[in-house]
């Protein structure tokens, strides 16, 4: 386990973050939760890349006629946990988080 609230948690699946939200209302459409400024979808999945690739991709995708969820931003600047993220749909409406850490072991640091 990493990161917690007492509506969300971070899990490390093998290097990689699985987010659980509770929202016992999915089960009828996507809700969000608010966090450093953005609503966030609930329900989703994310994977971390090196920053470097993170800014890459975020770039070629603002380049592109890809419409974000979420635009690259740094979420929780100067503190605890700082990261590069963004939020993009898959076809079949799922939200995928695309964040990078400058600190690595940030990742799961509560």
């Amino acid at each position: 386990m990493g990161r917690e609230s007492d509506k969300w948690i971070d899990f490390n699946l093998y290097g990689h973050q699985v987010v659980a939200h509770l929202s016992p209302e999915d089960c009828s459409g996507v809700n969000t939760d608010s966090v450093d400024g953005n609503q966030v979808s609930a329900r989703h999945f994310g994977v971390i890349l090196p920053w470097e690739k993170w800014e890459l991709l975020g770039e070629k995708n603002r380049q592109s006629d890809l419409e974000f969820m979420i635009e690259p931003r740094i979420r929780f600047k100067n503190k605890k946990g700082e990261q590069g993220t963004f939020f993009i749909q898959d076809p079949s409406g799922n939200a995928l988080e695309f964040k990078s850490f400058k600190d690595h072991k940030m990742v799961f640091e509560k």
